[in-house]
């Protein structure tokens, strides 16, 4: 799947086409995008995976709603093995994954950006198993700058 075949509406509505919004899809070129699901507790989980012979994450582009605690189950459908490096509050946590393997990580994510992910080994990185994990939402007060607002551009303006 690329992005020109995500439902234009999913795009619009999660803000990935918008400038000064997650416009993370426009970054992201390729692949899919997918949502976590919330669960009752409030822990997030989802799940990517390596596609055989594509050096591609199935989606390129994870959403959640909001920060929190993440888990994720990541699948090396490919033949060779690879690695998943992800960003986690306090550490990364790294899985090694041989071929036609899974494994599970709880990540915690807990504000609002973009947050990438990749198999750091065999030069994956280079060859584009890269991808990201939109974290949506405000952030909270206390952790804004304490700086006046910011001039935004106009339309027209090209300074």
């Amino acid at each position: 799947m690329t992005m020109a075949d995500v439902p234009e509406d999913l795009v619009r509505g999660l803000g990935l086409d918008t400038q000064n919004a997650a416009t993370i899809g426009q970054v992201l070129g390729t692949g899919s995008i997918a949502e976590a699901t919330v669960r009752e507790d409030g822990t997030m989980e989802a799940t990517v995976r390596i596609k055989e012979d594509s050096i591609s994450w199935d989606p390129a582009i994870l959403v959640l709603p909001r920060g929190g605690d993440l888990e994720l189950t990541v699948i090396n459908d490919d033949k060779n093995t690879h690695a998943c490096l992800l960003p986690s509050n306090g550490d990364q946590k790294f899985l090694w994954l041989l071929n036609h393997s899974k494994g599970r990580a709880r990540i915690n994510l807990d504000g609002p950006g973009y947050y990438w992910y990749s198999s750091p080994g065999g030069n994956d990185e280079g060859r584009g198993l890269t991808a990201a994990i939109v974290v949506q939402g405000e952030v909270p007060p206390e952790a804004r700058l304490d700086r006046p607002p910011q001039p935004r551009p106009t339309k027209g303006d090209n300074s």
